[in-house]
């Protein structure tokens, strides 16, 4: 059985152009396990996730995955250790003018030179594992937001990755719906425990349920590397806050009066 990748920052700087977003980022994601990396709105965790799948190149700093330095590959070694991983995009990311079935088969069909019955029967293999069998002649607009969700993780899984990323894989669901999608992935760690699954997300049940390690950002800055348990257990104010959903910030001010000839106008016009 292939050695689980794990994921290695050291000394990673990131950011566009001369915009720094994250400064001096060092940790592990250990491989084999499921790790969530949370924080604030706008700390920088989509723009951590761009890099690992290798859509932006670092400011300064290494990114090492499966202990080889993914940016210092180039060309088709770049390429293959690309192709080994799997992405599930926020909103599922399908192509609107293709069915479910053909959507899941694009990783296949756009590399493999195979017979067309035998990606199909692939697709409904890997749609039957995220109980959208019925559906893979559907459109995506025919679809629930769960559904197109569980359609981006089939895709995302057909070409059996030794990576997974997730962004945002609850967001936008109810709780019930939400707790499905985390069952799913806990489901195919299980069956699937040399595959490295990073889920990006602000989703605290989430969190309980599905995380075995976490890296949490803030101000482009890791202000935390450790495991679920090790995160719960801390003391920070800062770490305690975020978990229990407080916030620092002063309530807004909603007392500053409209301009008058704006509020003239709009009720004129809504007297009408």
């Amino acid at each position: 059985m292939e050695t689980p990748w794990d994921i290695r920052f050291s000394s990673l700087t990131l950011g566009y152009g001369t915009r720094v977003v994250l400064r001096d980022i060092s940790g592990e994601l250990p491989g084999g396990a499921i790790s969530m990396i949370l924080g604030e709105s706008g700390c920088g965790k989509s723009t951590l996730l761009r890099h690992m799948i290798g859509l932006a190149k670092p400011m300064a700093g290494s990114l090492y995955i499966g202990g080889e330095d993914f940016f210092a590959k180039k060309g088709r070694d770049f390429r293959r250790l690309r192709r080994r991983m799997g992405v599930l995009f926020q909103d599922g990311a399908l192509l609107g003018s293709l069915t479910i079935a053909e959507n899941v088969a694009l990783p296949l069909s756009e590399h493999l030179s195979l017979p067309s019955a035998s990606i199909r029967r692939e697709v409904l293999r890997v749609l039957s594992m995220v109980e959208l069998a019925d559906a893979a002649d559907f459109y995506p607009n025919e679809l629930s937001g769960g559904m197109r969700k569980r359609a981006g993780l089939a895709r995302a899984i057909i070409a059996n990755p030794s990576l997974l990323f997730c962004d945002e894989p609850t967001s936008g669901l109810d709780p019930v719906t939400a707790a499905r999608m985390d069952a799913l992935l806990l489901s195919l760690h299980g069956q699937f425990p040399q595959m490295t699954i990073v889920v990006v997300s602000h989703d605290l049940a989430s969190l309980s349920r599905i995380a075995d390690y976490t890296l949490v950002l803030r101000d482009g800055a890791c202000v935390f590397s450790g495991t679920r348990d090790e995160l719960f257990a801390s003391k920070d104010p800062y770490l305690s806050a975020f978990l229990q959903r407080e916030t620092e910030a002063e309530a807004a001010d909603f007392s500053l009066p409209m301009d008058p000839s704006v509020s003239a106008a709009l009720s004129r016009w809504l007297a009408q």
